[in-house]
């Protein structure tokens, strides 16, 4: 080594201190994260879709011995029943099982038919993020609004953007939509205020500065936080897969 050669230490450190200064840091590339399509928004009632924890009783006309009552969808979002492998129940409509439940028997017997019925649901659920006290997924304790949902998630931090606060959810054909709610005029006025019922799976994302964070926020959602395996707010349109 030379002398007075500075050490590797002192080499790596140098180099950390450039990479952090302004100059440097003016010319990298910030991440490119694509735009997402969000859905115009509408109150429609999608129909029904099934999730872990719901409970079904599932009747075949042709075969009563095959009926069972209380079937439970299990945490993978399947069902068990006999003579036929594990279906996929998460994320189907009651029509869409019927169908795959009809198919499944179709080679055990001659005119195959499928009957359900929703016998109880599991645990509604949000999801509450962004500027709140404590973010996370939350039971929704009956029928609930986007302020009640805040409260529950510890309220707002100093630093929320409250009047500009936006809703995530999913429409008809899977795609998610999205709108925003002045809850600043709600905690002035909560009985002349839109505060948006919440259904099953809303997420409520209360932005720093701008309505732009949801878009970051989104891309996380989708990539890392999804609320069970073969579920999400399809983008695609695509849902639920066996």
């Amino acid at each position: 080594m030379r002398p007075n050669a500075p050490s590797r230490a002192v080499v790596l450190a140098c180099v950390a201190l450039l990479a952090a200064s302004p100059a440097v840091a003016a010319r990298a590339p910030a991440p490119a994260f694509a735009n997402i399509g969000y859905a115009d928004w509408t109150e429609q009632e999608p129909e029904y879709r099934f999730y872990p924890g719901d409970t079904i009783d599932i009747t075949v006309p042709s075969a009563p011995e095959l009926a069972r009552t209380g079937v439970i969808v299990q945490p993978d979002g399947r069902i068990t029943m006999p003579l036929v492998a594990p279906v996929m129940a998460a994320d189907r409509t009651i029509t869409e099982l019927q169908d795959e439940l009809t198919r499944a028997y179709a080679s055990q017997l001659l005119r195959p038919e499928v009957v359900i019925q929703i016998k109880s649901v599991g645990a509604l659920k949000v999801f509450v993020g962004g500027e709140v006290g404590a973010p996370g997924v939350f039971d929704m304790p009956g029928d609930i609004n986007s302020l009640q949902a805040v409260i529950q998630a510890g309220g707002f931090r100093p630093t929320a953007k409250v009047d500009r606060v936006v809703i995530i959810r999913r429409g008809p054909g899977g795609r998610a939509m999205m709108r925003t709610v002045d809850l600043k005029g709600a905690l002035k006025n909560p009985l002349g205020a839109d505060l948006v019922p919440l259904r099953r799976f809303d997420i409520v994302y209360v932005p720093r500065s701008n309505i732009a964070e949801a878009g970051l926020f989104m891309q996380q959602w989708f990539r890392d936080v999804s609320p069970i395996q073969g579920f999400s707010y399809a983008i695609g349109g695509n849902n639920g897969t066996n």
